[in-house]
């Protein structure tokens, strides 16, 4: 292989994930990213825009609860307002006891069954589970003062973290911090109790943007390449997902001399580990007005970990199309064709019936224990990987290229 490729993988990661120490939507790293992106492709010949949307600069300072004269050891809730609350405790751990418990004037503590999985945003634009949206108005219109939750451990929803953040929305309008499960139970023992807890953080109004850029005549069906560019807070997020956005440069700049007649659209998308979704909501609405002029939507996620391959999975692609695939990844090292999963942004075009490839790696579940926390570094990727999933995608570019007429 071709080292040049593999010393600029690593120097994007390094940029994404050492330079710049995380890229919350909102925050000044973010937009260092965006930034670092956009100029990328336009020095590759890339038409760009960069499509804003209103959002939150937060910052989270710390927190703490003292109960019976010792301290507990909790995490502030992401997006969590502040407050200094000293008030009595109570404990919930069903609806029903939410539902009964008289919460006027005091510090609430959810754990056990309440609390077995994070609740999803008010504003999550993708889903709306009714038995969270209940839980979240009680919390909300109880007349409870702040919320301190007792988690444990769900990577499924909440990556690698334990505990997790039971609630993470920058709408929820009280003080939340959590706790281990462990320390939840122990906490339960000053019910009833005066306990005093305080949460330091800032919500300040900001902007942020997709990048969105193009190659060809866009009177055609184009191709949409995307990856999300944003990690969560406290984390340098390697592998979720500075190697998506790193596989697109190295594509990118393949892509330089095109002059195909397929065209292109390569697009960082903005707020996929962001409570509401903002940059993935504002592509959608683009992609809603006109569906039929999308041939396929591929995004990368997850990829380049160091155990394992990159796998390949379809969604509603016509069969020249997944016969096409299956053969270039056949004679592909490395490459395999994957389960189907939907928690990624291959389903904005899977919603709006177009056809989709999902590229992440075939460990998944090393992936989530890492993901969103700060084991989720550089030395966990294999550049030699990105630089083979890049050319892997130009040379399917090029086979589509051949057969776009019978799509």
């Amino acid at each position: 292989m071709n080292d040049y490729p593999v010393e600029k993988a690593w120097r994007y990661l390094k940029q994404l994930c050492v330079e710049i120490p995380e890229r919350l939507v909102g925050s000044a790293g973010n937009k260092a990213a965006v930034e670092l992106f956009e100029s990328c492709l336009r020095s590759f010949d890339f038409e760009t825009a960069l499509p804003s949307f209103e959002c939150m600069d937060w910052r989270g300072d710390g927190a703490s609860l003292c109960a019976d004269g010792e301290a507990f050891p909790v995490q502030i809730s992401p997006y969590s307002p502040e407050g200094k609350v000293c008030a009595p405790l109570c404990t919930v751990s069903t609806v029903d006891e939410l539902k009964q418990v008289d919460g006027e004037g005091k510090i609430v503590l959810v754990k056990g069954e309440i609390a077995r999985e994070q609740l999803l945003p008010k504003s999550f634009p993708f889903l709306d589970l009714p038995e969270h949206r209940e839980i979240t108005e009680l919390l909300e219109n109880k007349g409870f003062k702040a919320v301190i939750a007792a988690t444990s451990y769900n990577p499924e929803m909440a990556g690698g973290v334990y505990p997790f953040p039971l609630i993470e929305d920058g709408d929820f309008h009280l003080p939340s911090v959590y706790l281990t499960d462990q320390e939840g139970e122990r906490l339960a023992g000053s019910e009833g109790k005066v306990v005093s807890l305080e949460v330091k953080a800032t919500r300040n109004p900001s902007q942020g943007c997709n990048v969105v850029a193009r190659k060809g005549k866009f009177d055609l069906p184009r191709v949409v390449l995307c990856a999300h560019i944003d990690s969560k807070q406290g984390t340098p997020g390697a592998i979720d997902n500075a190697t998506g956005i790193t596989v697109l440069l190295l594509l990118a700049e393949r892509l330089q001399d095109y002059q195909g007649s397929l065209p292109v659209e390569i697009v960082a998308l903005n707020g996929e580990d962001y409570y509401s979704n903002p940059g993935e909501v504002l592509y959608l609405k683009e992609i809603q007005n006109h569906p039929e002029n999308i041939l396929l939507g591929i995004n990368i996620d997850g990829v380049g970990y160091l155990e394992g391959h990159t796998a390949v999975s379809t969604y509603g692609c016509p069969a020249v199309m997944e016969e096409t695939l299956n053969r270039l990844i056949h004679s592909t090292p490395g490459m395999i064709r994957g389960e189907p999963w939907y928690q990624g942004d291959h389903a904005l075009f899977v919603q709006n019936q177009r056809p989709a490839l999902g590229i992440t790696s075939e460990r998944m579940d090393t992936i989530l224990s890492v993901a969103h926390t700060p084991l989720d570094q550089i030395g966990l990727v294999d550049c030699g990987k990105l630089v083979d999933t890049a050319d892997f995608l130009w040379l399917f570019l090029r086979k589509l290229e051949e057969k776009k007429n019978i799509f």
